[in-house]
């Protein structure tokens, strides 16, 4: 699927303990939140028609290309959903209608004196990644596809394969279906440009208020070799979603799962 004319947007802490083990956490201290549990904000990784960094197309499908400066570099695991957006005659975002799910690498670095979480997160082409396939979403809410669905992720090194982030379920996001939908459409109406976020009702309007969004919606916790370890050249990343009513080990074919699979350079 061609993403370049849609906006990249990333969900910040919307899973327990990532922000903590990614040494974030401080970052968000005068953030307010609605519930202890809430997400952070919303951050954009890619901005169609953007004259800033973030113009640049980021996501790439079978590599990842480290920054050429010194950088220590995670895989951010993460599930990326497709959504139509609707706006009303204000450019207010009134719904997002959810199409269609893949694997996502939101892969970040960790960057002394960063302002802004983009700041971190598009270094060039091929600092994303994206899933192999799609899986088309039939509803938006429990009792959906989303809701059988684990996301898991590896580095294989040396030719070891390493547990990156935790195996976790889907409905183990924070905010997910209608109260994440709910708080999205929020954001992007009335996020202020404060801290480590940025007013999104202004990217939005630099990218001539785009029809679809692709939105990466929160990295899991992470393992212990994926805590302490950062990417290395010659690294090979795989993060997975599956039916957690199939096998893990069925064929890469399968139609209930979904791959990215990079070669880090």
């Amino acid at each position: 699927m061609d993403l370049k004319e849609v906006i990249g947007l990333g969900v910040a802490g919307n899973f327990a303990h990532h922000l903590e083990q990614a040494g974030e956490l401080k970052d968000f201290e005068n953030i307010q939140t609605e519930t202890p549990d809430a997400p952070k904000g919303i951050f954009p990784f890619y901005l169609p028609y953007s004259d800033s960094f973030l113009g640049i197309y980021p996501i790439g499908t079978d590599k990842l290309t480290l920054p050429r400066y010194e950088a220590n570099a995670q895989v951010e695991p993460e599930i990326g959903i497709l959504f139509d957006i609707v706006y009303d005659d204000q450019r207010r975002v009134i719904d997002l209608q959810a199409n269609a799910f893949t694997t996502f690498n939101d892969c970040t670095i960790r960057k002394e004196g960063a302002q802004k979480i983009s700041e971190k997160k598009n270094w060039g082409p091929d600092s994303k990644g994206v899933g192999n396939q799609w899986i088309v979403i039939d509803r938006f809410e429990k009792g959906g596809v989303m809701d059988h669905y684990h996301l898991c992720s590896y580095v294989k090194r040396n030719g070891v394969m390493h547990p990156y982030g935790v195996d976790a379920p889907l409905l183990g996001y924070s905010y997910f279906y209608g109260r994440l939908k709910k708080w999205l459409m929020e954001k992007m109406n009335e996020q202020e440009d404060f801290g480590p976020l940025e007013n999104i009702a202004e990217h939005l309007k630099t990218c001539q208020y785009p029809p679809k969004a692709f939105i990466s919606i929160g990295a899991t916790a992470y393992a212990d070799f994926g805590e302490k370890n950062y990417l290395h050249s010659g690294d090979e990343i795989y993060v997975i979603a599956y039916d957690e009513r199939n096998d893990i080990a069925d064929t890469v074919q399968s139609a209930t799962k979904v791959i990215l699979h990079q070669k880090v350079q």
